[in-house]
């Protein structure tokens, strides 16, 4: 008979045995199929039971498998891309077809070194719709950027293969650098330079502490996160995205004819009083009462000569180009005048073609793609040609490990301008005389060495002796990586990636004959430069829901990068021939001169780690912390430690918010942080000594050539120096409205800088020839707004729309430099500085004198505050100290570069098979520098080419309302030669960036044509400017201390393409 015990034990067995069999029995398991709205499978997607840790991913086929408890539950399906879908567990099979995301809120994000929903992201993020970023047609993916993300503010110029300047809530430094950190698939980049945007599948922009401090010591100016395509199990998918089209040279600047110029130098004359028998006199317009045009420039002489003067003869023509000065050049006037602008500009084509291609399987994914862009300059002989190729791929070793790579390679072959100076070819266009024809009369060069006609070079010339010029960029950008699942609820990866770059160039100076300032020698130069940088990144994550209401999920890792490089540069003249297969280093006949070495290297180690806590899918609450090891400082500030908090509260899961229908989703937040800037020179900490034959060598025999070299000091370091650290809080708020129809994203953010690196003055004896080293001891605020606006909707028509809207605005300050320096002056040339940096100021404010107005008489100039050269006519100043005298003290600050705000709104229609998507962008509340107005409105800024309101605009005794001061031949205080405010301008605008209206066919009329989509369209980019700026584009880039100054910009131009989309 069995014991007591023994029946106690069985019967405890059978009933566990039964509890178990219902639990088991009571689970269901469900199974289904994840798809696109194509019907493409979708590989690689979470399936999750609703506040649960069960989870299962689908395999190659879009297929899944899951054992969901009993009761009611829910199942969420999420992958990044595309918009999250919740579904009731109703039924054994579930299958979806998920649609790329639309709302950001409900969007998975790659947000740094782990992903999360857009709606339970606590700090400041962006996220860019790609397809937006790619119908913008450019190089540049930067330049892309522009308007497309609230908070950041994108500068660009229309020089091909230009980059753009890129500013996340306005200015963090004053000296060490204002550009965000790039990360592409985890590797860090300092530009987007050869990146190809068709390659790219998200972006997003890290703007506070909260969203940027895992990035510690390079996450200051904020970081732009960019993940590359990926493949995706299933069928192979080919697509083809192309577009061919013009660019516009647009319309260049007002200028007078040669006989405007004329009158205009016989007024300056006559008003300066400079007169020769009661006449002006003029090398080229004669000697009297009106100014005669010559037929020839230039005929051996310098003076100009009528038609049928033997001196021009053209059997005396003569060039030499071995001695130019020996020549006898006849060179013609051109009477009806030389449009140089329309010389240098011409209409240019650009195309882009890109060829796609994913795939896969259930243990395998890849992507590949290729570029090919081509855009020529509509500056003659400037063109950015490029050739890219990606390669993406993945591997499941076993079900819980992966390992895969990204890489990409490009070639580049870039000729440009220097942008933004008054010496280029733009510049040159309008500072040449319009009776300067391009070509004398045997067709070589034309140009100014005529007497009277200025120093300005011919720039077309400068172009056609560019067209063999090269500058080659390769590059190579790329990782490695592998993941491990373990222990249910962690995630082991590591990644090593880097960046190859290597430059090579070559450049010929020819011998000039034309000007009145020539090159009396021909030079080659070629170069090279390579650079490399590794990163390596090793973390753990783990992420597990407890009771279903309480979601936790955390990540620590390590990182270390190294980065270093070399240059050489080498130069030699004296040439026979200018022939380009004769051009190397070993032709020239002079001495050759050589300069290379290292560019000094850069290590960073890091210890990272983040944790994020959700009660409920109510409250959220993330911290992050990193600490940084650099190089670039000396052992007693090398490490800095960059915390992180934030809070969020989804105040719409509250009960007491359910019966507000209207409100979707709402979740405010709260955040604030630490952020660091260590892009100093390398070479700061340390002092360095070196020698150079005209300082530090010493005859110490006494025999006046037996000089021994000796060393000085070329710079004092500076040990102490230490991280530039930015502390910001942030308040905002994402909110979904009517259904989904409306999203708003609203933040408001202080931004407070210390400790920024800034060149103090050093008196001689401390300092002598030595350079000085940045100390941390400036300061500078940001305050601003972020808001981003998206409505959506479908009419009774079916008509579908989708309005985005982003505006952006910041006020800038800095509030302490040096003790003892209030300011310091940037900018400017032949006026001296423009900007003027100082404590409560804005970085570039512009400064100098503010014009009131113009003498009216002699009377108004002896009643009028004491000022050096005032005369009628002249400009009037402000006593701004009420001294009543004008002195240096009167400058004052003049105008701001820094916009009011920024803004940007898209507008995407489509009716069935029809599309139309217009973008504008607009800068409100911006003061720029005409800097080229300072050339073309006043007589006596040289003897160049002037605009008509010079001679038609300016103050005469009648015409006292006039724009410009009274025309003269003399630089003075009173009218150009000073800076003041009558070269400051609106440079406020609103530009139609884009108009496209495409049209894509149905599957009906493809057929059996084996296409699964095509796409055409036609567009218009740059399409129309509202703007009352004077100069060809307000928008120019500049430096950090000194930008909004128009020096010679090259102008966004118009262009019109056609463009086609086919996917197989």
């Amino acid at each position: 008979m069995p014991k007591k015990s023994d029946l106690l034990a069985r019967s405890a067995l059978l009933v566990c045995f039964l509890t178990l069999s219902f639990a088991v029995f009571a689970q269901r398991t469900v199974t289904g199929r994840v798809t696109t709205k194509a019907n493409q499978p979708i590989q690689g997607a979470t399936v999750q039971v609703k506040g649960s840790t069960t989870v299962t991913i689908t395999g190659t086929d879009g297929q899944y498998s899951i054992k969901v408890p009993a009761g009611k539950q829910s199942l969420v399906f999420s992958v990044i891309g595309y918009e999250v879908v919740e579904m009731p567990v109703s039924k054994n099979d579930i299958s979806v077809s998920l649609s790329e995301a639309t709302s950001q809120l409900s969007e998975v994000l790659v947000t740094g070194y782990s992903a999360q929903r857009k709606k339970d992201i606590t700090g400041a993020v962006s996220v860019v719709k790609v397809s937006d970023l790619v119908s913008v047609p450019s190089g540049s993916a930067e330049t892309q950027l522009q308007g497309r993300a609230s908070g950041v503010t994108v500068t660009s110029s229309g020089q091909p293969g230009d980059g753009a300047s890129v500013r996340i809530r306005g200015f963090g430094s004053i000296t060490a650098g204002n550009s965000p950190l790039y990360i592409v698939d985890g590797v860090p980049l300092t530009n987007l330079g050869d990146l190809n945007s068709n390659d790219i599948e998200t972006i997003q922009v890290l703007k506070d502490a909260a969203a940027a401090s895992q990035y510690g010591s390079r996450a200051g100016n904020g970081v732009l996160v960019i993940t590359t395509k990926r493949g995706k199990s299933g069928q192979v998918r080919v697509t083809y995205d192309a577009y061919y089209g013009m660019q516009t040279r647009g319309k260049g600047f007002d200028l007078l004819d040669p006989q405007g110029n004329a009158d205009l130098t016989w007024l300056a004359y006559k008003n300066s009083g400079q007169l020769v028998g009661g006449n002006p006199q003029h090398p080229q317009y004669g000697n009297g009462p009106t100014p005669v045009l010559p037929d020839y420039l230039l005929a051996g002489s310098l003076s100009g000569v009528k038609a049928g003067n033997p001196a021009a003869d053209p059997s005396k023509y003569f060039l030499n180009l071995a001695d130019p000065n020996s020549s006898y050049l006849i060179v013609p006037a051109n009477k009806a005048g030389t449009n140089w602008y329309n010389e240098v500009f011409s209409a240019q084509p650009l195309m882009n073609h890109n060829l796609g291609m994913s795939g896969g399987s259930d243990r395998s994914r890849y992507y590949l793609g290729v570029n090919y862009f081509d855009q020529k300059g509509t500056v003659m002989t400037t063109f950015y040609k490029r050739y890219s190729l990606r390669a993406n791929s993945e591997f499941n070793i076993k079900d819980k490990i992966r390992i895969g790579e990204n890489m990409q390679l490009s070639y580049s072959n870039n000729i440009k301008i220097g942008n933004q100076s008054e010496g280029n070819e733009i510049s040159l266009s309008y500072r040449i005389q319009p009776i300067v024809p391009v070509y004398d009369i045997a067709g070589n060069f034309g140009g100014q060495k005529g007497a009277g006609l200025g120093n300005a070079l011919n720039p077309v010339a400068y172009r056609v002796r560019a067209k063999d010029n090269r500058n080659n960029d390769y590059k190579i950008i790329g990782n490695v990586y592998a993941e491990v699942d373990f222990l249910r609820h962690f995630t082991a990866r590591t990644s090593f990636g880097g960046e190859q770059y290597m430059n090579t160039y070559w450049w010929y100076g020819f011998k000039t004959y034309e000007n009145s300032e020539n090159n009396s020698t021909n030079e080659y130069n070629e170069g090279s430069s390579q650079s490399r940088s590794w990163t390596w990144t090793n973390q753990i994550s783990y992420k597990n829901t407890f009771n279903d209401k309480h979601t936790v999920s955390a990540l620590a890792g390590v990182e270390a990068i190294d980065s270093w490089g070399r240059y050489m540069h080498a130069k030699r003249l004296g040439y026979f021939v200018d022939d380009p297969n004769f051009r190397s280093l070993n032709t020239g006949s002079g001495v050759q001169t050589n300069d290379g070495g290292p560019y000094a290297r850069r290590k960073l180690f890091s210890i990272f780690a983040k944790a994020a806590y959700a009660f409920n899918d109510k409250y959220l609450v993330d911290a992050t912390i990193r600490r940084d090891g650099s190089s670039v400082f000396g052992e007693a500030n090398r490490y800095g430690i960059f915390p992180a908090a934030s809070v969020g509260w989804r105040i719409s899961n509250e009960d007491f918010m359910k019966d507000v229908k209207w409100i979707t989703d709402l979740k405010l937040r709260a955040s604030w942080g630490q952020m660091g800037n260590q892009n100093i020179n390398p070479d700061n900490a340390f002092s360095t000594f070196g020698g150079g034959l005209g300082s530090s060598y010493y005859d110490l025999g006494g025999t006046s050539n037996s000089a021994l070299q000796g060393f000085q000091q070329q710079r004092i370091g500076n040990p102490n120096g230490k991280w530039e650290t930015n502390t910001t809080a942030n308040l905002g708020f994402d909110g979904t409205f009517m259904k989904g129809r409306l999203e708003i994203i609203l933040d408001l953010y202080s931004k407070k800088t210390k400790d920024l690196l800034f060149v103090p003055p050093l008196i001689s004896t401390t300092q002598g020839t030595a350079s000085a080293p940045a100390v941390n001891i400036a300061s500078m605020e940001n305050k601003g707004v972020d808001l981003g606006i998206t409505y959506r909707g479908t009419m009774q028509n079916g008509l579908q729309y989708n309005l985005t809207g982003t505006f952006t605005t910041y006020t800038n300050k800095i509030t302490g430099l040096a003790e003892g320096v209030d300011y310091f002056d940037d900018g400017g040339y032949r006026q001296g500085s423009f900007a003027r940096n100082a404590i409560g100021h804005p970085v570039s404010a512009f400064y100098g004198y503010k014009v009131i107005g113009f003498f009216a008489d002699a009377s108004d100039v002896s009643k009028s505050p004491t000022q050096q050269d005032a005369a009628p006519g002249r400009y009037k100043y402000a006593d701004i100290n009420g001294d009543n005298k004008i002195t240096d003290a009167d400058r004052t600050f003049i105008g701001n570069p820094n916009p009011s705000f920024t803004y940007g709104l898209n507008v995407n229609l489509t009716y069935k098979s029809f599309d139309l998507g217009a973008f504008f962008y607009g800068v409100a509340g911006k003061d720029v520098v005409n800097y080229t107005s300072w050339w073309t409105d006043y007589f006596s800024s040289f003897q160049g080419a002037k605009s008509k309101a010079a001679l038609y605009d300016a103050w005469t005794p009648t015409n006292q309302n006039a724009r410009l001061p009274i025309v003269e031949n003399s630089s003075n205080f009173s009218n150009q030669q000073v800076f003041n405010s009558s070269l400051i301008e609106n440079g406020s605008y609103l530009r139609l960036k884009t108009l496209i209206l495409g049209y894509t066919f149905g599957k009906k009329s493809l057929g059996r044509s084996g296409i699964d989509k095509l796409r055409i369209y036609v567009q218009a980019a740059n399409l129309f400017t509202v703007t009352k700026y004077r100069g060809l584009d307000p928008e120019f880039v500049g430096g950090d201390t000194a930008f909004g100054i128009d020096y010679g910009n090259y102008p966004n131009q118009k262009q019109f393409l056609f463009g086609v989309n086919v996917g197989f």
